[in-house]
């Protein structure tokens, strides 16, 4: 759930102006809290600014659990309903706990002891009734301001978690070309939910760095920055997988790791989204992690730490053998290769093998940023879901046009559909229309992305449950293309849920 700041019933009661006992509330904080380090700091709160955002960043730095007292509305200085502002600072990632404040605070901090009180800058040299009590207990009583570069991390946190819809621009043209709406759209979304998928591929870690600037060296042209928010992700296959889970699809997932924290995270993330993963560790390799070191809404450096080389014989019978036992009650197979050797041609074709004979859909995305990968060894897939340049390695063609691309990749692969993902240019499809092929275009959807780098993922997991739950092409192409537009809006992997997809689907066009 993240840090939130919390309401109760004796809470909402004090916003409304009845008398609540500092106790109640005292004891609600404390059951929240457990043994945290609690750090109380209050204030009127009229209108949010940097400045509150600098000193209640300074506060939570202070300790583990944030507590915010919010001044009644007859205290001095105050301008707006309490109401209003404690939904204010409700809002605040950084706040765990916010509530009106129905006394004093040198009252309220008597019986709840915070390990840490924190005030402004400007109360140090004056008389603070907090110093005696704080002292008396063995807590401390601390004043400052903030650093300025913190003034904007609520704003990188909504960057990280929140998706901004008002940049979507849905094409008209395209239903009215193949007679679908929004509503046929929503109502297919319905049908993901219990749809059963094998998911099998690299897993990733991505760790996302923010960094304030700080210039150029004076001692060699290097620029300097310095960290101030740090956030991981679960990416690779392992964000395939938990689209497809938070789209409501029943979902397993079976992947290589290393024994290490980033496996035991990748897990928690995993279960915590719903996906029954299954890791399979390799003794030869880390799990693979990388880290984005961005500053300014631009990512300046990455590092991975990884290893390429394909898994052991041993592994690939282990892996196998279980892939056909999940696959006997599979209704789709996704596989998100990577090329970081959890995929070799051997583990491919027996799972292919085991999938046509069983008539279970397939769809393959093989990914090359870094990397080299060919996405047509995944032969008789359902859909492959390339970029213009993955497309372009796997044919060793870099002439011909979009169009005769497609189609030979089509050839080559035997894949039913190609959809050719082309970055701001939106993307190509190559598919059956009324016993024909023919290709379709759609434009990229979000014009102004965030962060890129999930759009891919988020993709190749709707289109392939819109086809799978029984949808035309073309629709799941659209569904596709507003779940990769919803994705970018925000920066790093976070899963995609049907909610957001049906509230994109019914914003007017």
């Amino acid at each position: 759930m993240g840090r939130k700041a919390r309401a109760t019933s004796a809470i909402e009661a004090a916003a409304h102006g009845a008398a609540i006992p500092f106790a109640e509330i005292v004891q609600d904080i404390r059951e929240r809290a457990g043994n945290r380090k609690v750090c109380f700091i209050s204030g009127n709160f009229n209108v949010l600014h940097p400045g509150h955002f600098r000193l209640l960043r300074f506060a939570e730095d202070n300790g583990d659990f944030l507590v915010v007292g919010v001044s009644a509305d007859s205290a001095n200085g105050v301008t707006v309903p309490l109401s209003l502002r404690l939904e204010g600072v409700r809002a605040l990632g950084v706040v765990d706990y916010a509530f009106a404040l129905p006394g004093p605070p040198s009252a309220f901090v008597e019986i709840l002891k915070p390990d840490v009180v924190v005030k402004g800058i400007e109360y140090k040299d004056r008389y603070n009734a907090e110093q005696a009590i704080v002292e008396s207990y063995g807590g401390r009583l601390l004043f400052g301001s903030g650093e300025i570069r913190f003034s904007s991390m609520d704003l990188l946190r909504r960057e990280y978690f929140q998706a901004s819809f008002s940049n979507i621009r849905k094409p008209q043209d395209f239903p009215l070309r193949h007679a679908f709406t929004m509503t046929n759209l929503i109502s297919g979304l319905s049908r993901f939910k219990g749809l059963r998928v094998l998911v099998i591929g690299d897993i990733i870690v991505d760790t996302y760095t923010t960094c304030d600037p700080l210039g150029m060296s004076q001692e060699d042209p290097t620029i300097v920055v310095t960290p101030i928010e740090e956030t991981t992700f679960v990416g690779g296959a392992g964000i395939v997988a938990a689209h497809a889970s938070a789209l409501g699809a029943d979902v397993r997932f079976l992947t290589v790791t290393g024994r290490d924290s980033w496996a035991t995270f990748a897990e928690q993330f995993l279960t915590k989204h719903g996906v029954r993963a299954e890791f399979f560790p390799d003794d030869t390799r880390p799990t693979t992690h990388k880290r984005r070191f961005r500053a300014l809404n631009k990512t300046l450096l990455r590092v991975n730490e990884l290893r390429q080389h394909p898994i052991n014989e041993a592994l690939v019978s282990k892996i196998g053998a279980r892939a056909k036992e999940i696959i006997a009650n599979a209704d789709v197979i996704l596989f998100a290769d990577f090329n970081y050797g959890c995929l070799p041609q051997p583990l491919v074709d027996a799972i292919v093998e085991e999938g046509l004979r069983r008539k279970v859909m397939m769809a393959a995305d093989s990914q090359a940023s870094s990397q080299l990968s060919d996405i047509s060894r995944f032969k008789n897939m359902d859909l492959v879901t390339p970029t213009e340049r993955e497309a372009r390695l796997a044919l060793r063609d870099f002439e011909s046009g979009l169009v005769s691309l497609a189609e030979n990749l089509h050839k080559q692969a035997n894949a039913q559909t190609v959809l050719l993902t082309l970055g701001a240019e939106g993307l190509l499809c190559y598919a059956q229309n009324n016993g024909e092929y023919m290709t379709e275009r759609l434009p990229a959807l979000n014009s102004a992305p965030k962060d890129v780098a999930g759009a891919g993922d988020s993709l190749f997991t709707a289109m392939t449950l819109a086809m799978r739950a029984g949808l035309s092409t073309w629709e799941a192409v659209y569904i596709g293309s507003i779940a990769a537009a919803v994705q970018v809006s925000r920066v790093g992997n976070t899963p995609l849920t049907r909610d957001e997809l049906v509230t994109e689907l019914e914003e007017p066009g």
